[in-house]
C-alpha cells in the first residue's frame, strides 16, 4: 500500500519526538564527517559540562547492510544514562552492504576512530580515556579494528582503554561458513575461504590487544560458543578478555544497556577497572 506524503511525515516528526525526548539533556552535534561519503558520517552527545570527558565511542548493528548511528536502542539508554554523567558519547555510520564489503566497513570504523582521538578536545573529551562499544555486525566490525593491526595502526590503537563487544557471532567467520549458516553471512562475506580469515577478529588475535569484555545472549548458543573460544584464545596470548553471558535478547543486549540493571553494572564495573579516571563518571549502582 503506497503511504501519502502526509502519513509519511506523521511518522517522522513521531519519530523525531522520541528520540529528542530521550536524549533532550545532551546537546547533540550531527552528521559530523570523517570521511568523504554520505555514509562516513558520526553523531556527538555531549553532557551540560565537559572537561577532560571520558568517550564512549559505539559502532551500530544491522547486519552489515542496514541500521543507523541514531537508532534509538543504540543510543537512547545510553546517553541518558552516562551522557548524563559526563561522558562524551559518539554513535558512528559506515559504509554498508552491496556497496562497502565487511573489511572496507571496519577501515571506515577505525577510520572514524582516528578522527575522533585527533578531534575530541574540540568537545571538551579526553582522547586518552576512550572506550569502544559495538553490537552484532558492529561488534564484528569493531572486534576487527581492536584485532588486525593492518586496520589500526599504532596511533589508532594507543589511546584505546577497552572494547565492548554486545553480541557478536561472527567473531570466527571461518566457523561460520564451513556449518550450516543464515544467508546474511553469505551476503556479507562470500565463498572465498581467504575472505572469511580477513574477517575473523580470532585469527588476528595478538598479545597486545587492549582488555576486551564479550557480552553474549545465553538465548543464543552460537554466540556465547563464538565468544568462549574467542576469550580463551585472547587470555592464552596474555590479553584480557572476559565473557559475560546475561539472559537477554540479541536486540535488548544492545537496546537496555544503560538502564538501571545488574547487566550495565557489570559493564560499568568492567570499565571501572579499566582506568581510575574512569571512577568519577560513572553512576552508583541503585
Amino acid at each position: 500500500m503506497k503511504r501519502s506524503p502526509q502519513t509519511g511525515l506523521v511518522f517522522c516528526i513521531f519519530f523525531f519526538c522520541l528520540v529528542y525526548a530521550a536524549t533532550s539533556h545532551a546537546k547533540t552535534l550531527t552528521d559530523i564527517s570523517y570521511g568523504d561519503t554520505k555514509g562516513q558520517k558520526f553523531d556527538v552527545y555531549l553532557p551540560d559540562k565537559s572537561a577532560n570527558s571520558p568517550i564512549l565511542f559505539m559502532v551500530h548493528g544491522g547486519a552489515w547492510r542496514i541500521g543507523d548511528k541514531a537508532n534509538r536502542s543504540v543510543v537512547n539508554a545510553k546517553v541518558a544514562r552516562w551522557v548524563k554523567a559526563g561522558w562524551i558519547f559518539i554513535s558512528v555510520n559506515y559504509r554498508m552492504l552491496p556497496k562497502s564489503e565487511p573489511y572496507q566497513q571496519a577501515g571506515d570504523v577505525a577510520k572514524a576512530l582516528a578522527y575522533v582521538q585527533t578531534h575530541s578536545a574540540e568537545w571538551g573529551g579526553d582522547s586518552s580515556k576512550i572506550i569502544t562499544m559495538g553490537h552484532s555486525a558492529g561488534a564484528h566490525l569493531l572486534s576487527l579494528v581492536l584485532t588486525d593491526p593492518n586496520l589500526s595502526g599504532a596511533a589508532v590503537f594507543a589511546n584505546i582503554k577497552g572494547g565492548i563487544l554486545l553480541d557478536s557471532a561472527a567473531l570466527d567467520v571461518s566457523r561460520i561458513m564451513n556449518q550450516k549458516h543464515a544467508k546474511l553471512y553469505d551476503r556479507a562475506f562470500g565463498d572465498a575461504p581467504n575472505n572469511w580469515l580477513k574477517n575473523s577478529a580470532i585469527e588476528h588475535l595478538h598479545s597486545k590487544v587492549r582488555p576486551l569484555l564479550l557480552v553474549c545472549s545465553t538465548r543464543r548458543e552460537d554466540s556465547c560458543l563464538q565468544t568462549k573460544a574467542f576469550a580463551e584464545k585472547a587470555q592464552r596470548l596474555g590479553v584480557r578478555a572476559q565473557q559475560l553471558g546475561v539472559d537477554l535478547s540479541h536486540l535488548q543486549i544492545n537496546a537496555n544497556l544503560g538502564d538501571d540493571s545488574l547487566y550495565t553494572y557489570q559493564v560499568e564495573d568492567f570499565i571501572r577497572s579499566l582506568d581510575p579516571r574512569f571512577e568519577p563518571f560513572l553512576p552508583p549502582a541503585l
